[in-house]
């Protein structure tokens, strides 16, 4: 439960042996190899060492050109699997194996090329239909579309706007060309196509003439034949691409049963571009690689027997405190602060040396998370959706986490709604009501609707709790770097005032009558006081003390008042969740006030559903981001020093199958 610890590694093997090396860590999955370029820019600029290379760019390509192959499976032969289902595990060595390879990339070659033809054929598709568009104004007209005309005679196929009167454009042009007459073909929504005949003489004028109304000469050239025949053979060339399409189709998706050798080559490449990606990381001679990377301590005995095994030399060393930003971070949990990895991986992870959050978070997230969604069926909801998931998936990593926090907080919703005595929110009451009973629902011990005084200062109590934890790890990592004493002028002010604090209200509110004790909190609070100025300016010098005194006055005023009000979120999610689940109950319920039907019945049950759904879904998410707040800006906000770079080791890489856990 906490942040593992890391040694660096420093290794020279044989060339030969290199392959087998990039192989056999793989498998381990515990080095991550860095790049060396700093180190050895001298010596490489000097021809001493290179820099290894790979057939990453290759790899990359034929890596792509099986997933695009997966994809138009997928398109054409959709994968029929339930909806909960686990990936495969498979063997190490399986992910590991190279076999099988060029016939998977064969038969993604083959699919590409048909998809290719496919593609084409929509072109020429397109382009068939958009020919039969332009001829069907045409095909009335028993004239070969390649006519010009005769020695004397040009012939002319256009089109005007349907609002222009043909005989006003007859008209004018009898004016202008004497030899040119207008013939009407048809008509659609909006234009009229008309055929014209002028002296060849006349030509131009005659065009002038109609240009002037808009009109538009016909696009055809190409076409030959009437156009009644151009749009026949456009249509059997539909038909005829129509049927080459299907049979490319039904050929790709015959290939669905090959789907799983596609995938596992797919994985296989996948995981030798990490071995590339990693070699090219690699500096070495015509003899001789050097490799550098970090381990975590507790995987050395496991690497020194992995290495015995080749000729090489290797150390390792402990980071010193200037590599510590350079230091790859990895977290150790256990099941129940394993959930909240996610939080600190949509954060930030912790600085390598410093305090992993999870455990401490872990039962503030969970307990808050409950108490603002605060229902026992949502909580049911919950445990059931991850325990089935958990069952059906078997989840790993991110997935296995999120599955983790959805049953702990469903727990803890489960809880603190049976506390409340909300199930469905007042759903109990409501549907004996509906039935004529008096029954006022389930026990309470308070209810968020009712005593919302009480919960608001139940939740700022928390909220005191929640920010003096984090000061308590805050103190307690400041002890352990040596630097006690900022931890007593730091955090020791607020505990000595806090204290103060808490005597002097028990007297004022009565709890305990005495003098002695409102003078005893009245002096710690002073204390306190003389402490936190201290504090804030003991490192300070001549006038910086007053700024440092007045400074901190206001940063400790403001700064914990917002902090602590901001746990009243606690109670306004509890209460809205609360509210709005009792007024779907009561609209629900409605139809039911003189006597229970099965058309009121079913109203009922459909309002009562669609109503809950929208405001558990609506809780879900809002319990969840508001939680996330009070985490990372109020808790973290102590303490966390963020920036942690994840340990991304050389591992196996799969989407569509899992290594079997040893």
């Amino acid at each position: 439960m906490a942040i593992v610890k890391m040694k660096r590694l420093r290794l020279m093997l044989v060339r030969s042996q290199k392959e087998e090396l990039l192989r056999e860590l793989t498998r381990l999955g515990c080095v991550q190899v860095t790049a060396l370029e700093e180190e050895l820019q001298e010596q490489e600029s000097q021809g001493l060492v290179h820099r290894e290379s790979s057939e990453l760019t290759a790899l990359k390509t034929r890596h792509a050109a099986l997933e695009r192959s997966l994809e138009l499976l997928r398109r054409y032969a959709p994968e029929k699997k339930p909806l909960l289902s686990a990936k495969p595990e498979l063997e190490s060595e399986a992910l590991l194996e190279t076999d099988g390879l060029e016939e998977a990339l064969a038969l993604a070659a083959q699919l590409d090329a048909r998809e290719d033809r496919i593609r084409r054929i929509g072109a020429e598709e397109s382009r068939q239909r958009s020919l039969i568009e332009s001829l069907m104004p045409w095909v009335s007209l028993d004239l070969p579309l390649e006519t010009e005309g005769t020695e004397r005679c040009a012939v002319v196929l256009g089109s005007l706007s349907l609002r222009i009167p043909l005989d006003q454009v007859e008209k004018k042009l009898a004016e202008t060309a004497e030899e040119a007459e207008l013939f009407p073909v048809s008509l659609d929504g909006s234009q009229q196509y008309l055929l014209l005949l002028v002296s060849k003489d006349q030509l131009a004028a005659a065009q002038e003439c109609l240009r002037g109304f808009g009109f538009s000469a016909a696009s055809l050239s190409g076409c030959t034949g009437t156009a009644r025949d151009g749009v026949s053979a456009a249509e059997t060339s539909l038909l005829a691409l129509g049927k080459e399409k299907a049979a490319l189709v039904k050929e790709i998706a015959a290939e669905g049963p090959r789907r799983e050798k596609l995938q596992l080559a797919a994985d296989r490449l996948a995981t030798r571009i990490a071995m590339a990606e990693t070699e090219e990381k690699l500096y070495g001679t015509g003899s001789a690689v050097v490799l550098e990377g970090w381990i975590p301590a507790e995987k050395e005995e496991e690497l020194s027997k992995l290495l015995e095994r080749f000729t090489c030399a290797w150390e390792t060393s402990e980071p010193t405190e200037d590599e510590y930003p350079q230091v790859p971070v990895k977290l150790k949990n256990n099941k129940f602060s394993n959930a909240l990895n996610m939080v600190t991986d949509m954060y930030s992870l912790p600085a390598y040396g410093s305090v992993d959050a999870n455990p401490v978070m872990a039962p503030f997230f969970i307990l808050f998370y409950g108490l603002m969604m605060a229902d026992m069926g949502y909580g049911i909801i919950m445990i059931a959706a991850a325990l089935v998931a958990m069952k059906k998936i078997r989840p790993r990593g991110g997935t296995l986490a999120f599955c983790q926090l959805l049953l702990y907080a469903g727990v803890s919703t489960f809880v603190m709604g049976a506390l409340t005595g909300s199930l469905f929110g007042n759903a109990p009451e409501v549907i004996a009501g509906m039935f004529g009973s008096q029954w006022k629902g389930l026990p309470a011990l308070f209810s968020p609707v009712k005593d919302s005084t009480l919960v608001l200062y139940g939740a700022m109590a928390l909220g005191v709790i929640h920010l003096n934890v984090g000061m308590i790890v805050s103190f307690l990592e400041k002890k352990r770097a040596g630097n006690l004493m900022d931890g007593v002028f730091e955090e020791g002010p607020l505990w000595v005032i806090l204290l103060g604090g808490v005597l002097l209200a028990l007297d004022m509110l009565g709890l305990v009558k005495s003098q002695a004790l409102h003078y005893a909190g009245l002096a710690i609070l002073i204390l306190g006081g003389v402490m936190l100025l201290y504090g804030a300016g003991r490192h300070a010098k001549g006038f910086g003390k007053v700024t440092a005194a007045f400074g901190v006055i206001y940063s400790t005023l403001t700064g914990w008042f917002g902090d602590i009000l901001s746990y009243s979120r606690i109670m306004a999610l509890m209460l809205a969740g609360g509210v709005v689940a009792q007024v779907f109950n009561t609209i629900a319920a409605m139809p039911s006030e003189n006597g229970v039907t099965v058309f009121s019945g079913i109203i009922f049950l459909l309002i009562f559903l669609v109503g809950h759904a929208l405001n558990f879904g609506l809780n879900l998410l809002g319990c969840f981001v508001h939680d996330l707040r009070l985490q990372c800006l109020e808790f973290f906000g102590k303490f966390y020093q963020d920036g942690g770079k994840r340990f991304e080791p050389l591992e196996i890489h799969s989407k569509y199958a899992v290594p079997k856990e040893e």
